[in-house]
């Protein structure tokens, strides 16, 4: 195998692609050979575990879960060919051994998130049993909690079934009382808070419509999820990567004006204003910030909060202090376009703070980047529509040529770019595409 040529090894992985329906196409095309058809040791280690669970051999049974765990780590080429080779039952297998004969069940859920991660497709109705079971069950050990949740959070990504399958199940309770009962380990509020997260998303391709709405409405309403979040990122004030997370699902929970408002009836917003201010440097951390603030902002009333509370001049210098990332660039825009929405007054304060001159400056740090390009086309437009005075002022920045260069450069810009510049009021070409002429449609 070390001598196959070049084009078996691409065929091999394009093979594999296709049968994993391509959701991880693009990054596996990287990859010009799979370890695991050169790496003998999964097929011997695969043996000998499925061997070892018949046996009962706890002892063996440990430490070949712990080889696998290790092997399936490597990549995704060696974790599809464990699959193929019949490795999720047998690591099954073992954490019914575990629960049963006392083997370390830890190193068998561990083994199995390892198998998991990109394969959600292989957990059936017993494995999910399982997992609730678990975490019913033995929800005081903080580390089976942890590896359980994990194996939940693998199973749930691009998956609706198994999200759907696993709420049914309970485990939006489970996660939740998971961080009140582990509110002093970041490790297992951290992965909580993303389980939470991932049951709200509609990421599945294979199906039409996902229940991420209604997932989020029931963590919010029969599980109190707004506060327990809220109070678990009280524990971990230093904790960037604990308050990342919670700003992601605070954000993902906000699906309704009511909840948005809750946030900040709970001490959320403000919670969030002074993260921005005290983290301003953590250049993920104020994305996130900026994301969730987003999110609350779909709420009028809490437009006007945020902006009350100094929320825009703190986007506006988070901007311009991470002025060289596009993604920062992004959401900060992306976040005062929301602001600025139906807000003539909040329109105002992004002005006299900057926030349209801090966003030309992103279009000219990023000009390849059509998200920023697009965000900041959308705050220039939201900025003039109610208050045209602003207009002069915006293009005496040099915002009609960035503009025009965007819309030139992006076709996802072309919309938004023509409405920005139609309502700073620049010559723009309106072209009608579709006519009826003599009863038929002609382009």
């Amino acid at each position: 195998m070390l001598n196959t040529s070049p084009v078996l090894r691409s065929a091999f992985v394009i093979s594999w692609c296709v049968a994993m329906r391509s959701w991880r196409f693009p990054a596996m095309l990287k990859t010009s050979y799979c370890p695991a058809l050169l790496d003998p040791f999964l097929p011997q280690t695969l043996d000998s575990l499925q061997k070892a669970v018949a046996d009962a051999d706890s002892g063996a049974v440990d430490e070949l879960l712990v080889s696998f765990a290790e092997q399936c780590r490597q990549e995704m080429a060696v974790r599809y060919l464990a699959g193929q080779k019949g490795a999720y039952p047998a690591v099954l297998a073992a954490c019914r051994l575990a629960c049963e004969e006392g083997c370390s069940l830890l190193k068998a859920l561990r083994a199995l998130s390892a198998l998991l991660d990109g394969q959600p497709d292989f957990l059936d109705a017993p494995g999910q049993e399982l997992l609730l079971r678990v975490l019913r069950e033995r929800q005081d050990d903080g580390d089976l909690t942890l590896a359980t949740i994990r194996c939940v959070r693998q199973a749930s990504l691009k998956h609706e079934q198994n999200r759907q399958d696993l709420v049914k199940g309970g485990v939006l309770s489970l996660l939740v009382r998971a961080v009140v009962r582990h509110g002093d380990r970041a490790d297992v509020v951290r992965e909580a808070c993303a389980g939470l997260r991932f049951m709200t998303f509609d990421d599945d391709i294979r199906v039409p419509f996902g229940h991420a709405h209604e997932h989020a409405k029931m963590i919010v309403t029969e599980h109190g999820g707004l506060r327990v979040l809220i109070e678990a990122a009280k524990a971990f004030p230093d904790d960037c990567s604990v308050l990342r997370e919670i700003c992601a699902t605070l954000g993902r929970l906000s699906v309704r004006n009511e909840f948005c408002q809750e946030i900040v009836d709970l001490g959320g917003l403000n919670f969030m204003v002074a993260l921005l201010a005290d983290c301003i440097d953590h250049q993920d951390l104020v994305k996130q910030v900026m994301s969730a603030i987003q999110a609350i902002a779909g709420n009028d009333d809490v437009k006007d909060a945020i902006v009350n509370a100094g929320g825009t001049d703190l986007i506006v210098l988070a901007m311009t202090r991470h002025l060289g990332s596009p993604l920062v660039c992004e959401q900060s825009c992306a976040a005062l376009c929301m602001l600025a929405l139906r807000k003539p007054e909040n329109c105002r304060v992004i002005m006299e703070g900057g926030g349209a001159l801090a966003a030309l400056q992103a279009m000219k740090m990023h000009p390849k980047e059509a998200g920023v390009q697009k965000q900041a086309c959308m705050l220039i437009r939201n900025l003039v529509s109610h208050t045209r005075d602003f207009s002069q002022l915006i293009l005496e920045m040099g915002a009609e040529d960035l503009i025009a260069e965007a819309r030139a450069a992006h076709r996802t810009c072309e919309d938004v770019a023509k409405a920005a510049l139609r309502d700073l009021g620049c010559q723009v070409e309106l072209r009608e595409l579709w006519t009826g002429q003599k009863g038929s449609l002609a382009r």
